[in-house]
């Protein structure tokens, strides 16, 4: 089994490998960076690390200014109670850093990684990497979590939790349409495979088999065995929180998902993923107000999050707003680098004609390039433009090629418009789920 990069100091334990800071037993939430920043200046105890280097190791090939490390340190000393009782942890050093200066000692039934010489110090910091820009939940940082555990696994193709997560990367890709479905899912299904070969008691490589059982296979109760084994081995798995409720949502079960994301909130509550599953859950519960509210915490955390405005944009589309609806869809086509002068068209379309004349654009466009477009969003374009038959024919293309967006298309509102035809319980059959218990549940 690999070593896992566990510290403690006072009455605190800090499990770099797992993401987790704890006091007592009790999980202590930290933003993604600011656990960052933690785990590189625990690593260097007694060494002074530098601002630039702290900048360099948490956001690489970023530009951030140094005060955001002033920020994080900030957050930092609260949740570590630096200067309570006379405790301290954390020293600045004028103009040049910070050093750790706690007593660093290895927790009880730990193995140190300098006690494992297979293992780099440097394939925990890769892993943790790649964990933090899958938390992101953004496109853009997909990429980066996929090079981080490649990387590792370079360095040591024995450490389960790297092959673990980048499984998880690979779905990630197949879900924000970096990389075609099926390439994604291939990668995926072997990195999970062999993380269970490894090691089938880590908890990330059971929620590693759960997402591409989950998303590449959509054998659900093979994903809701892999996921309830992953909580059962580690309770505090955020990612495991997350995609067993939206696989409980996908079964028509949109309580149990809303509570089992909430269950995530609480072990990471500045994560952006976890905001944006929760506006999900209420997406599909057609709470939109509710999804609005928290796709717009998610853009409190990071205000140019690509994704949070996708969600902004449907709860006003259903909310019957359609101009915030198109605003979103501008502020969302620039955010991933749309050229201001290729939406002028969608712009003359609305001005002229409403959502009904974007609709009737995007019809006309996907008409002479059928490839430009993917099956599922013409789809539901066609069924909002009451072409029923089109709209299915879309569909099976997007259930042949496996899409991802198709997850939730038992309870979706997006959907509406098919859910009264008797094709649309043959497409929920082809993807193995009964419309019976799903109109029970």
């Amino acid at each position: 089994m690999a070593a896992r990069e566990r510290y403690a100091f006072g009455e605190l334990t800090l499990d770099a490998t797992e993401r987790r800071l704890q006091r007592a037993g009790q999980h202590i939430p930290l933003a993604p960076k600011a656990l960052d920043v933690l785990i590189t200046i625990v690593r260097s105890a007694g060494t002074l690390v530098t601002k630039r280097e702290l900048l360099e190791l948490v956001w690489p090939g970023s530009f951030v200014e140094e005060g955001i490390l002033a920020v994080h340190v900030s957050a930092l000393r609260k949740a570590l109670g630096d200067g309570e009782n006379g405790r301290q942890y954390i020293e600045t050093v004028s103009r040049s850093g910070y050093r750790f200066i706690g007593a660093v000692t290895e927790p009880p039934n730990a193995v140190a990684p300098s006690q494992d010489p297979p293992k780099d110090p440097e394939v925990y910091e890769l892993v943790g990497r790649g964990r933090a820009h899958l938390l992101s939940a953004s496109m853009f940082e997909v990429p980066k979590a996929v090079a981080a555990f490649r990387a590792a696994i370079a360095l040591d193709p024995t450490y389960a939790a790297a092959h673990a997560g980048l499984a998880l990367a690979c779905c990630a890709q197949a879900f924000y349409r970096v990389v075609p479905h099926a390439d994604a899912y291939s990668e995926a299904r072997a990195a999970a495979l062999r993380a269970l070969a490894m090691d089938a008691s880590c908890a990330d490589a059971q929620v590693a088999l759960g997402a591409v059982l989950f998303f590449a296979e959509w054998n659900w109760a093979g994903a809701e065995k892999s996921l309830a084994r992953a909580l059962d081995i580690n309770p505090n798995h955020t990612e495991a929180y997350l995609l067993y409720g939206q696989l409980k949502e996908a079964l028509g079960q949109l309580e149990q998902g809303l509570h089992l994301n909430l269950k995530a909130l609480e072990r990471d509550p500045f994560s952006p993923l976890v905001h944006l599953q929760i506006s999900l859950s209420y997406w599909n519960q057609g709470r939109y107000a509710d999804s609005i509210e928290w796709a717009n915490k998610a853009l409190t955390l990071d205000p140019r999050h690509p994704h949070a405005r996708e969600h902004l944009a449907g709860a006003y589309l259903k909310q019957g707003d359609f101009d915030r609806h198109m605003a979103e869809n501008v502020t969302h086509a620039r955010l991933h680098g749309v050229p201001a002068e290729a939406l002028d068209p969608l712009k003359q379309a609305y001005a002229a004609g409403g959502r009904a004349g974007v609709v009737r654009l995007v019809l006309e466009r996907a008409a002479s390039q059928p490839h430009a477009f993917p099956a599922m969003q013409l789809a539901v374009f066609s069924g909002e433009a009451g072409d029923l038959d089109a709209a299915f024919r879309h569909l099976d293309r997007a259930i042949d090629s496996h899409d991802p967006a198709l997850m939730h298309l038992a309870v979706a509102p997006q959907w509406e418009s098919l859910r009264g035809d008797p094709r649309f319980n043959q497409c929920l059959a082809r993807m193995g789920l009964d419309p019976c218990a799903l109109a029970g549940g």
